[in-house]
């Protein structure tokens, strides 16, 4: 079975174990590293994952992939958050992202720079909109080799007081 074949199929199993606990899909993929295969799903929601919401995610996926058995090869199981520099990879992620601070890395240059921080203004299939120090840009999608959210530390409202 080819990998994206197992990654829509995990998908699938995942979408109603994750309904039941009021989480979303992030991603899930799965891959090789160093000997071992990995299958990783990746949950969120608005006010954060948990330790214990991983756990029962990861149990209950377990036992579905177990129950329809499709995997043939041994791997390692991981459900986790995406994290707070989480990967943007699809349309509803950038759309989702609207107002954050990206970092951006480009196959090719725009405006003599392949590396850009900036805010995302909007995206879709084609392409995204940030405004960077110099202005605004517009970037191709198929010219991003990586984009992710940046870590920026929240202010304590409290000590402001």
């Amino acid at each position: 079975m080819k990998k994206t074949e197992i990654e829509e199929r995990t998908k699938e199993l995942l979408i109603p174990i994750l309904e039941q606990s009021e989480l979303e899909l992030w991603d899930v993929e799965y891959v090789k590293e160093g000997q071992d295969m990995y299958l990783r799903a990746y949950i969120d929601k608005k006010e954060g994952v948990t330790i214990d919401d991983c756990v029962t995610v990861s149990r209950a996926l377990d036992a579905e992939l177990d129950r329809k058995d499709f995997i043939k090869d041994a791997y390692i199981l991981e459900v986790s958050s995406p994290g707070l520099t989480r990967p943007l990879k699809k349309t509803v992620d950038f759309t989702r992202s609207v107002g954050k601070l990206i970092e951006v890395k480009l196959y090719q240059p725009v405006n003599g720079s392949k590396e850009f921080e900036a805010k995302l203004l909007a995206g879709d299939d084609e392409e995204i909109r940030v405004e960077t120090e110099q202005g605004e840009l517009t970037i191709e999608r198929s010219n991003i080799a990586k984009a992710r959210l940046c870590y920026v530390e929240q202010e304590d409202e409290q000590a402001e007081e």
